[in-house]
């Protein structure tokens, strides 16, 4: 029998990312071992049979529950992951807090900056660490371009380029889901993928303090399901068809409060990207780009004149680079997707452990919604809007 502390976790929703929620807390006693801990997944909740039968029979959890609030009420869940659509967010997250288990909790928290500020507000009073799906940070990579920025090697950065897009809702026979509708999900792209570039602009550079941004929606209406489906497959349709109501697409400028100055696109109807999430910073002595799409690589060019054969180096991802050598025993063999999560779960539980928010927070979460706020303002407007600050613990100027 094993050693280690045990912690007990519960599972929301089982879709895509329940089911790598799931996966990420057994990877943690064997990537990260000075933890002591090994996760126990104790209880999954969702409505639907088949998530609740592949919970016990697949993914290994001892029991398995229609009804969330069962799971919030076993006394052997010590932490819950909470993996539902956006709109059950903010109350699944306050029952949660009621409960008094920590959380983490996939982006964006809340529909809105209201629904954002509530969950982090009421997470502070009850004293809890929670984590938020940020993933794209802890891509070893990332880390690094974030080292030299913060300790000066690219100079005086003076500007940064971020877009998000992907074209995984390209196909005009892509299904009318929930993402589409404003009560259920609130804006469109802006929180779905720009919140992701957001956070990465601010872990990496700064706090973003104003912006002035554009947005549309190219594809007007779409079929409604007939079937339903697990993430963004395994939909079927029909020939009725119905509105989407928020946006595809968002083009702004932004102004960090250091100075630096940003644009930043982001789509999820771009017929081509499959996923090209990228990061430019520049400053005065150099400046490093990256691509999620070679997420295990880093152009970077740290000299203002190197000669004949001035330009970017291809560097790879190796033991400097966070928490890389964790997964890989070789320089030019990669990490994935699935990797980023259980960096992220081993950070949720070392918050539990230390009783110190390390994980990207919901004060981070709250953060990026006051960014998508602005935004959508600001697209209805067409002015510039400052981004309201917000209380608690940001770590992303940690």
């Amino acid at each position: 029998m094993s050693s280690k502390k045990q912690i007990g976790v519960g599972v929301v929703s089982l879709g895509w990312m329940g089911r790598l929620h799931a996966r990420s807390y057994r990877s943690v006693s064997e990537r990260f071992p000075e933890l002591g801990v090994a996760a126990r997944l104790v209880a999954a909740a969702d409505p639907i049979d088949e998530a609740r039968r592949a919970a016990v029979e697949d993914l290994g959890f001892e029991r398995a529950f229609s009804d969330y609030h069962e799971l919030l009420a076993d006394p052997q869940v010590e932490a819950v992951s909470i993996c539902s659509p956006n709109y059950l967010h903010q109350e699944i997250a306050l029952a949660a807090i009621e409960a008094g288990k920590p959380f983490w909790i996939e982006k964006p928290m809340g529909v809105n900056a209201d629904q954002s500020r509530t969950i982090a507000q009421a997470a502070a009073r009850a004293d809890l660490v929670t984590a938020v799906g940020f993933n794209y940070r802890h891509v070893p990579a990332i880390e690094y371009l974030r080292t030299l920025v913060r300790s000066g090697e690219l100079g005086r950065i003076t500007n940064v380029r971020v877009w998000f897009i992907a074209d995984y809702n390209a196909s005009p026979k892509g299904p009318l889901t929930w993402r589409a509708s404003r009560e259920k999900a609130g804006a469109g792209v802006v929180p779905d993928l720009m919140s992701h570039g957001a956070d990465l602009a601010q872990y990496i550079v700064g706090r973003i303090a104003s912006v002035t941004a554009t947005t549309d929606t190219f594809i007007t209406e779409r079929p409604i399901p007939t079937k339903m489906g697990v993430g963004h497959s395994g939909f079927e349709i029909g020939d009725e068809t119905g509105p989407v109501e928020n946006e595809d697409y968002v083009g702004m400028l932004v102004r960090f409060e250091n100075g630096v100055i940003g644009t930043m696109e982001s789509s999820r109807v771009s017929v081509g990207p499959r996923a090209e999430y990228v990061v430019e910073v520049y400053g005065t002595n150099g400046s490093a780009r990256w691509n999620f799409e070679r997420l295990n690589e880093l152009e970077v060019c740290t000299t203002v004149d190197g000669g004949p054969t001035h330009g970017y180096t291809r560097a790879m991802a190796n033991p400097a680079w966070g928490e890389w050598s964790r997964y890989q025993p070789a320089i030019g063999t990669s990490m994935g997707f699935d990797d980023m999560k259980s960096i992220e779960a081993a950070q949720f539980i070392r918050s539990i452990l230390t009783g110190e928010q390390l994980a990207p927070s919901a004060a981070d979460a709250w953060c990026a919604a006051e960014v998508d706020e602005a935004i959508v303002a600001s697209a209805a407007d067409g002015a510039w809007h400052d981004v309201a600050r917000v209380e608690g613990t940001t770590t992303f100027d940690l």
